[in-house]
C-alpha cells in the first residue's frame, strides 16, 4: 500500500537579532529552509526587520483582565501564532534571558483570548494554543556549557518549557537547541550545530 502523503503544516518561525548577517540569522533561515523543503508552509518573522514594537501598550495593559483584551494592534501577530503548528524560536540568549525584542513578543502576543483564556477567578489558566503541536527553540550563548547548565540551570529552557508554552500549548513537544562560546564559532561547530537544527526539524510533523 502507498503511503499516505504528509500533509503540509502551517510553520512560524521567529528571529529575534537586531544582525541582518548573524549566527541567528543563519540559523533561522535554516530552519525556514528545512521546513519548506519538506513541504510545509512556513512563515519567516524577522522582529526587527518588520520594526514589532516590544513594549505593552496602556491599551493592551489596562484591557488584559477586561472583558475582551485590545488586540487591535496584534491581528497579524495573533493571527501567525493561532494557526502555528510548527514554531521555532531563534535568539540570543543576553544575560541568561530572552533579549527584550523576543521578551515583548511574548509579553504582548501571548495575551488573553491569543494565547490562553483567564481561569475562573483567576486560578490557572486555560490554553488556547491548541493547533501548536511543537516548539522549538534555537538560541546562542557567549557563555560554554556549562555554566549554563551547572551554575544557571537553563533558565531560559525553563521559562519557555514550563511558564510559557507549558501554560499555553502544554500538548506540544519542546526541543532545544543552545549552540554556546557563539564569539567564537568555528565552522565546523556551525555546521554539526546546523545538522542538528535539520535533524529536530524533520521530526516536526
Amino acid at each position: 500500500m502507498q503511503a499516505q502523503a504528509m500533509r503540509a503544516l502551517n510553520c512560524l518561525v521567529v528571529l529575534a537579532h537586531p544582525l541582518a548577517e548573524s549566527l541567528n540569522r543563519h540559523f533561522a533561515e535554516v530552519a525556514a529552509a528545512e521546513l519548506t523543503a519538506a513541504g510545509h508552509k512556513v512563515t519567516l518573522l524577522d522582529l526587527y526587520q518588520s520594526e514589532f514594537d516590544p513594549r505593552l501598550t496602556s491599551a493592551e495593559r489596562n484591557s488584559y483582565y477586561s472583558e475582551r483584551f485590545d488586540a487591535a494592534a496584534l491581528n497579524a501577530q495573533a493571527a501567525a501564532l493561532r494557526e502555528a503548528e510548527v514554531l521555532v524560536l531563534v535568539f540570543p540568549t543576553w544575560w541568561f534571558g530572552l533579549p527584550a525584542m523576543l521578551k515583548g513578543w511574548i509579553d504582548r502576543v501571548f495575551s488573553p483570548g491569543i494565547a490562553f483564556d483567564h481561569g475562573k477567578d483567576y486560578g490557572p489558566i486555560r490554553p488556547l494554543l491548541y493547533k501548536l503541536h511543537h516548539v522549538v527553540a534555537i538560541t546562542t550563548l557567549g557563555s560554554p556549557w556549562w555554566v549554563d547548565r551547572l551554575v544557571m540551570r537553563r533558565p531560559v529552557r525553563r521559562i519557555l518549557k514550563w511558564g510559557v508554552f507549558g501554560a499555553c500549548a502544554p500538548k506540544a513537544r519542546f526541543a532545544m537547541l543552545s549552540f554556546y562560546a557563539a564569539e567564537k564559532p568555528q565552522p565546523v561547530r556551525v555546521m554539526r550545530f546546523v545538522g542538528e537544527i535539520r535533524r529536530i526539524l524533520r521530526n516536526s510533523a
